[in-house]
């Protein structure tokens, strides 16, 4: 047996346990972090490409050529070449950008070669993938002090030390004009304006500027100057990577396989994807409790995903929770909770996410509200004239902007909740009710008496209105 398969079967006898155990979450998150660092060159052609299709949209041209293409690498004694293109555009970093990161981990760990190629020319022109509007191009000072950051942020998820750098300087800094003309001869300009949001951009009358009909030639040239077997990327760069196999093809290479990987759904469950801007993100700098609780957030549908995006668990012990739940002798509740664990221990160890676990379940299993010691407080006094979703985003900082607190309303996750001695009453706060001021609402909702305490509650994160 393998020892990924070693690991499955020992993990596997947990997850038909009680997984409201305190002590077998710990045991399986102990033996499924050391997953992330298990050496998978054991492992067949065939169950490599399978480990890496699973976590897949997208493999082109199928997974048996990928499976062919790792049996004959290994046949002349080496690995095959991947890569996988980074352009720098952001200092922080959320969960979303470490899926790629995750199979990137794999693939090194079944003895392959990354490269990841830092996109300092491409990122000055600008990638328009799914974007509605030309997106500003960086300077030096930005793509550096970006790339440092990605690095810190990503390291949980992957070993930089068994890696290659290279700029795309390197070579498209000294393209000639003949050489650049050369490939664009050859390049449909039909391939280029098949992208739905190249489309629909000029059909609302707005234009395409030349760089951005370049760029995907240029990062496909980036492919062809590496001699890369395998480009892995997200989804929406799939036109992209398929255009890098037509430009290997152009210089007479063997064209690359692709691994397109799934763009992830952000925490507030609207099925947007997962994005900073959108405030539905899971930073990876947060806290171990703030990443547990978000976790804990998001809608049940979710979990599947997530489970497949950031663990190291096989489809096994994905079809084997899935039917427990089916069957209704796992709660949902706890298999949440595990998975929180899991995105815990991966950023900050299987420790941190026991303690993060323990502070959950003090928080949100009370009865009482009242029994809870670290809520954070607004006076009524002081912040009562300002709209409910002012509180949210600029005193207790629960949301990023108003829109997202009006999200949350949108979502039923805005209440106002009611103590009584034991008994609770949470009054379900509208999208009208975000927008005015919150001594109002609470007057309004708590007109029928003087209630013991009163809270607001968005999402999963609580605070104690004081009066």
């Amino acid at each position: 047996m393998t020892r990924l398969g070693e690991s499955v079967r020992r993990a596997s006898a947990l997850l038909a346990q009680d997984l409201s155990s305190d002590t077998t979450v710990q045991r399986l998150l102990e033996e499924t972090a050391t997953r992330r660092y298990l050496d998978l060159t054991d492992l067949s052609p065939g169950e490599q490409a399978e480990l890496i299709a699973a976590r897949a949209v997208e493999v082109l041209p199928s997974a048996e050529r990928l499976a062919e293409r790792i049996e004959a690498a290994r046949a002349a004694g080496h690995g095959l070449h991947v890569k996988f293109g980074i352009d720098p555009t952001a200092a922080d970093v959320h969960l979303g950008h470490a899926v790629p990161m995750i199979v990137l981990s794999r693939f090194q760990r079944m003895g392959h070669d990354v490269t990841l190629i830092i996109g300092d020319i491409t990122a000055k022109i600008g990638d328009p993938s799914g974007r509605s509007a030309e997106r500003p191009p960086l300077t030096d000072e930005d793509i550096a002090a970006n790339l440092a950051g990605y690095r810190d942020q990503v390291r949980p998820f992957f070993n930089f030390e068994q890696v290659r750098f290279r700029h795309n300087s390197e070579w498209l800094a000294g393209i000639t004009l003949p050489k650049l003309i050369g490939v664009l001869a050859q390049v449909s300009a039909s391939a280029l304006l098949q992208r739905d949001d190249f489309r629909n951009r000029l059909e609302a009358g707005h234009g395409l500027s030349m760089s951005e009909l370049i760029y995907p030639v240029a990062m496909a040239i980036d492919s062809a100057e590496i001699d890369a077997d395998v480009e892995l990327g997200g989804v929406d760069q799939l036109l992209n990577m398929q255009m890098g196999r037509r430009v290997m093809e152009i210089y007479g290479q063997t064209p690359q396989l692709v691994v397109g990987m799934p763009l992830i759904e952000g925490t507030d469950g609207s099925g947007a994807k997962m994005s900073k801007s959108k405030g539905n993100y899971i930073g990876l700098t947060s806290t171990p409790e703030d990443v547990f609780g978000k976790v804990m957030s998001i809608p049940d549908r979710l979990m599947e995903p997530y489970l497949r995006a950031w663990t190291e668990w096989t489809d096994a012990e994905l079809d084997a929770v899935k039917g427990r739940l089916a069957d209704s002798s796992l709660h949902p509740m706890d298999l949440k909770k595990v998975l929180a664990g899991e995105v815990v221990a991966a950023l900050h160890g299987v420790e941190a996410a026991m303690k993060a676990r323990a502070g959950f379940t003090a928080q949100f299993s009370k009865r009482s509200f009242a029994e809870v010691d670290t809520l954070p407080e607004v006076s009524l006094a002081e912040h009562g004239g300002e709209t409910v979703a002012t509180v949210l985003t600029k005193v207790l900082e629960f949301a990023p902007s108003a829109s997202a607190a009006r999200r949350l309303a949108k979502q039923n996750a805005l209440r106002l909740v009611l103590q009584d001695g034991a008994e609770q009453r949470a009054e379900v706060l509208a999208e009208a009710d975000a927008l005015r001021p919150l001594a109002e609402v609470v007057a309004e909702r708590a007109a029928a008496g003087a209630p013991d305490g009163l809270y607001l509650k968005a999402g999963r994160k609580l605070a104690q209105l004081l009066r």
